[in-house]
C-alpha cells in the first residue's frame, strides 16, 4: 500500500481545512452561547445560506458524486481527509450531498429515479433523510416490521419509524419496509422513495437528543406511493442499505479523528500554561501519558480508516474493517475528550468551550449506525469464521 496521499487529495483536504477554519469555526462562540441559552446548536437560515454559498463557490459540493452528473468523482479515500477536517468543528454542517444517502442512490436508483432524485440531490437542490430504525428494530434492521403492500400501480406503507435525522429539511426520504418474509429475515426488505408531504406520512414527534441534535418519530398510515418509487429490486433492499451504512461508518470514523485531534490540540495548548502546586500540568506524567496515548490512538485510527477506504475504493469486502473503525474511533474520541475536560478542570465542564460538544457527539456516535456492541459481535463473528 502506498502511504503517500495523492497531491490532488491533499489539496482538497487543505481547502476544506481552510473552509472550516475561516467559515465554520468563527461561528462556534455564538453557537455555544445559543446552546447555553437552551436554543440548541442548529445553524439559522442566514448562517446556513452563507455557508452554503461559500462552500459551493469553493467547489465543495458533489465531491464524491460521479462527474457525469456534476460531481468531482472523488474516491472514498479522498473523502477521509474532507470529513476529518469537518470533524474538527462543532458546527454541524454537511457538504451537499450527504455521502451515505448518495451511495445508496448511486447503487439502487434506476434511470428515471436518477434524473428525478439523484441529480438534483448532487446539485444540492434537494435534501434527503433515511428511515430504517423502528421501535424494537434499531440495532437489528432485519427486525423491521413496517410493511409495504402492492396495490395495483401503487405501494401502500403502514408502520412506524423512529430516530430519523435531517427530516426538517428533507425533500424526500429513503424508507426501508418489509415486502415479504417474516420479521428477523433479511430477505423481503425493500427500499422506497417517499416525497415530503405525501398523504399518510405523519411526523408524530420531534425528539431532543444529546449534543444539541434532534430526530423524529414518523408514522405511516395507508401511505400510497406510485409503484415507480420502489428503489432497487423488490425484496433486495438490505444489501444496498448495508453499503450505505458502510460508507457512513467511514465518514463517522473520519469525523471522530477530527474531533479527537481538536480535543488533543486544546489539551496541548492549555497544559503548559496551567500550573498546579507550582508545576505546569505539561510536566505531570499523568498528563503526558494522556497526550501520548491520544496521539498514538489518533494515528492508529487514521491509518485504519484510510485502509478501510482503500478497500472500498477497490470494491473489496470491508465489513469487518468498517465495524472495527466505527468502534475504535468513537471510543477513542470519547476518552480523549474526557481527558481534555479533566485537564481543564471546572472550565472543561462549561459550555463556553467546545469540549462538552465533542464529548456529547462522541457519546451519541457509539449508538447510531449500530451500537458498538453489535460491531464487536460482527468483528468477532467474522474473525472466528476466517480462522476455521
Amino acid at each position: 500500500m502506498d502511504f503517500e496521499i495523492p497531491h490532488e487529495h491533499r489539496m482538497l483536504h487543505d481547502l476544506v481545512e481552510r473552509f472550516v477554519r475561516d467559515e465554520l469555526m468563527p461561528l462556534e462562540p455564538s453557537l455555544l452561547q445559543r446552546d447555553a441559552a437552551g436554543h440548541g446548536l442548529d445553524l439559522n437560515t442566514e448562517e446556513r445560506a452563507h455557508i452554503d454559498a461559500r462552500s459551493k463557490e469553493l467547489g465543495l459540493w458533489g465531491l464524491d458524486a460521479p462527474a457525469a452528473i456534476g460531481g468531482s468523482d472523488m474516491p472514498v479515500s479522498a473523502m477521509v481527509g474532507v470529513h476529518e477536517a469537518l470533524g474538527r468543528t462543532i458546527v454541524n454542517y454537511h457538504l451537499p450531498p450527504y455521502t451515505a444517502n448518495l451511495r445508496m442512490l448511486l447503487i439502487a436508483a434506476n434511470d428515471e429515479q436518477k434524473q428525478r432524485y439523484l441529480e438534483p440531490y448532487v446539485r444540492g437542490e434537494t435534501r434527503a433523510a433515511i428511515m430504517i430504525s423502528e421501535p424494537g428494530a434499531g440495532a437489528d434492521p432485519s427486525g423491521i416490521t413496517t410493511r409495504a403492500v402492492r396495490d395495483g400501480d401503487h405501494w401502500v406503507l403502514n408502520g412506524r419509524k423512529i430516530w430519523v435525522s435531517f427530516l426538517d429539511d428533507a425533500d424526500f426520504s429513503i424508507v426501508m419496509a418489509r415486502t415479504g418474509g417474516d420479521k428477523g429475515a433479511r430477505g423481503g426488505i425493500s427500499a422506497f422513495l417517499v416525497d415530503r408531504g405525501t398523504p399518510g406520512l405523519k411526523i408524530e414527534r420531534r425528539i431532543a437528543m444529546l449534543a444539541g441534535h434532534h430526530t423524529h418519530e414518523v408514522l405511516f398510515e395507508d401511505c400510497r406511493i406510485p409503484a415507480g418509487q420502489l428503489l432497487g429490486q423488490e425484496g433486495q433492499g438490505f444489501e444496498p442499505m448495508q453499503e450505505r451504512l458502510g460508507a457512513k461508518r467511514v465518514q463517522m470514523a473520519a469525523w471522530s479523528i477530527g474531533r479527537a485531534q481538536r480535543a488533543l490540540d486544546l489539551l496541548c495548548g492549555y497544559v503548559p500554561q496551567r500550573k498546579t502546586f507550582g508545576v505546569p500540568l505539561a510536566d505531570r506524567q499523568a498528563i503526558q501519558w494522556w497526550i501520548a496515548d491520544a496521539a498514538t490512538r489518533i494515528h492508529a485510527c487514521r491509518l485504519m480508516t484510510y485502509e478501510t477506504a482503500w478497500r472500498l475504493d477497490r470494491g473489496q469486502d470491508a465489513r469487518t474493517q468498517t465495524s472495527m473503525i466505527k468502534t475504535f474511533a468513537t471510543e477513542m474520541t470519547w476518552d480523549i475528550a474526557d481527558h481534555a475536560m479533566q485537564a481543564f478542570g471546572a472550565m472543561g465542564m462549561t459550555k463556553d468551550m467546545p469540549l462538552h460538544q465533542i464529548a456529547a457527539d462522541a457519546r451519541v456516535a457509539r449508538i447510531y449506525e449500530g451500537p458498538n456492541e453489535v460491531h464487536r459481535w460482527v468483528v468477532a463473528r467474522n474473525t472466528l469464521a476466517a480462522s476455521r
